[in-house]
């Protein structure tokens, strides 16, 4: 009966294991942010808990170093 509640439960998506967590790579890094340029939660990202941690230090750090912005402004 175990295996069967194992594999009800929803995999979460394991695409940071491939992905360097880095304030350089600034592509991998703005998947996770909105087009706003907030950092999305880790229940959209489907992240645990230490990795949203590496995500958001990585997002400020490039923040800092002007790399990324802190706001996008959308223009209409």
């Amino acid at each position: 009966m175990n295996s069967n509640n194992n594999n009800l439960k929803k995999k979460k998506n394991l695409i940071i294991l491939v992905l360097k967590i880095d304030y350089i790579n600034i592509n991998n890094i703005s998947k996770f942010m909105s087009e706003r340029g907030k950092i999305l939660s880790r229940k959209i990202n489907h992240l645990n808990i230490k990795q949203q941690r590496l995500i958001t230090i990585a997002i400020k750090q490039a923040r800092i170093l002007s790399l990324l912005p802190f706001i996008n402004i959308i223009k209409i």
